[in-house]
């Protein structure tokens, strides 16, 4: 049996998306840090804080 499937669109080739940049590859400023955490505090606070403060 032959691989004689079409590919199409599937096919990637090297150099083919030179400018395409991935999320874990840019830069991030100290302010997008900042933001994340307090993100994270109130995720925290609500998800475990609210529950305890209520028992």
């Amino acid at each position: 049996m032959s691989d004689d499937h079409d590919h199409g669109h599937d096919e990637h080739h090297e150099g083919e998306q030179e400018g395409r940049v991935t999320s874990p590859m840019q830069d991030f400023s100290m302010s997008q840090v900042t933001t994340g955490l307090l993100v994270f505090v109130v995720g925290l606070v609500v998800t475990f804080g609210i529950p305890l403060a209520l028992a």
